[in-house]
């Protein structure tokens, strides 16, 4: 690919730092994790301890007071590591900036220093049995009561939900059906009236935990209450951006891997006397798929470019979540198809990498909800 600048030294030595720690603790575990279909807590502890978690979150809430790009540069390693299971994205890059961007200050002392440290694992509950991409149709119900308010409802697709200690859940609070009434609120998962259902049975991230959430008579104190009473639906639209960004960053690395893992596959295999790499066909596939990356490549780092100087519109992060979703697809299709009958068997990694895309073009918003969002800015 094309020398990036997107990172200075410090970044450069930072992703060094991670790839040592992932040789260690992530790589020989990814196995048994997908099998588990959870990623154990140990792990989560180990990137607390090598600073991995929350790290543009300030220094005085537990983070380490960098720039997103640290981030970039998790969800980046994760990826090339051929894994969907710690789900940074959601933990470090989504619930972390709820909290801190919304809650009081008791709430950030709470819930930032335990999750800068691997001990509380965060998950972000807006999807529910009824309700995906259309958050303004959330039926959870908040009813205020003394000191707080009760919460009814479920929630389901909750990643980091069976590991989850420490949720922000939206609800809505009175009997308007639009998007004003609704509020988020932040708990912990081990309250009274919070209960974790099944882990579901995914096609693919099978090592990202995935959950049914459910809500009875749970009682959350007003302090709890991130921002303001009905403001909810707007902060979720100021936080999709970087959401969306996250994945399309995961999207991009996770195309590389399985683009660089094809090509050393084809060097190797041998069918009709020579390297299947040798085909002008397979050639020109890999060529085809070699620009695409590294058109991609530069086309992420302007996103995330502007997103740490607080320039990247909504649309703009639409885009590139649709853009890198489908490009991630489109590669690991191509790439499986080197492999021929191989491709299709487990024990192959693109097999797990082909199982995983898929669902890319789903969560975070789907793609066509990607497009209409973007037709709203021509």
């Amino acid at each position: 690919m094309l020398a990036r600048s997107l990172y200075n030294e410090d970044h450069q030595l930072f992703r060094e730092s991670v790839k040592k720690m992932y040789d260690k603790e992530l790589v020989p575990f990814v196995e048994q994790w997908e099998t588990e279909g959870l990623v154990s807590r140990e792990f989560w502890r180990a990137c607390g301890d090598n600073g991995m978690l929350l790290p543009d979150i300030p220094e005085q809430y537990g983070g380490m007071g960098l720039d997103f790009k640290f981030n970039a540069i998790i969800l980046e390693e994760t990826a090339l590591a051929g894994t969907t299971g710690p789900a940074f994205g959601v933990h470090n890059d989504i619930v972390a900036h709820y909290i801190h961007n919304y809650g009081s200050e008791k709430v950030k002392h709470e819930w930032l220093p335990k999750m800068a440290t691997g001990e509380a694992i965060g998950a972000i509950c807006m999807s529910e049995p009824s309700t995906g991409s259309d958050l303004k149709e959330v039926r959870t119900k908040a009813t205020p009561v003394d000191g707080g308010f009760i919460l009814n409802g479920s929630k389901t697709f909750i990643t980091n939900g069976i590991n989850a200690d420490v949720a922000v859940i939206a609800a809505r609070v009175g009997d308007d059906s639009g998007a004003k009434s609704i509020s988020l609120f932040v708990t912990g998962c081990d309250v009274d009236g919070f209960t974790k259902g099944r882990k579901l049975d995914k096609v693919g991230n099978r090592s990202s935990d995935t959950a049914e959430l459910f809500f009875e008579d749970m009682f959350v104190p007003t302090e709890n209450m991130l921002g303001k009473q009905g403001e909810g639906f707007i902060y979720m639209m100021q936080e999709l951006p970087q959401e969306r960004l996250s994945i399309a960053i995961s999207c991009q690395a996770a195309a590389q891997h399985a683009y660089d893992i094809a090509v050393d596959y084809v060097k190797e295999r041998r069918a009709f006397g020579k390297a299947v790499f040798d085909f002008q066909n397979t050639k020109f596939v890999l060529a085809n798929l070699k620009a695409q990356l590294q058109v991609g490549w530069a086309h992420l780092d302007a996103c995330i470019e502007a997103l740490v100087e607080k320039k990247l519109s909504t649309n703009e992060a639409a885009a590139a979540k649709l853009w890198h979703s489908e490009l991630r697809c489109k590669v690991v299709d191509d790439c499986l198809q080197m492999f021929g009958g191989y491709g299709y068997i487990e024990e192959y990694e693109i097999a797990r990498l082909w199982r995983d895309a898929r669902v890319m073009r789903i969560y975070g918003g789907t793609s066509e909800i990607m497009k209409d969002l973007i037709s709203r800015s021509i």
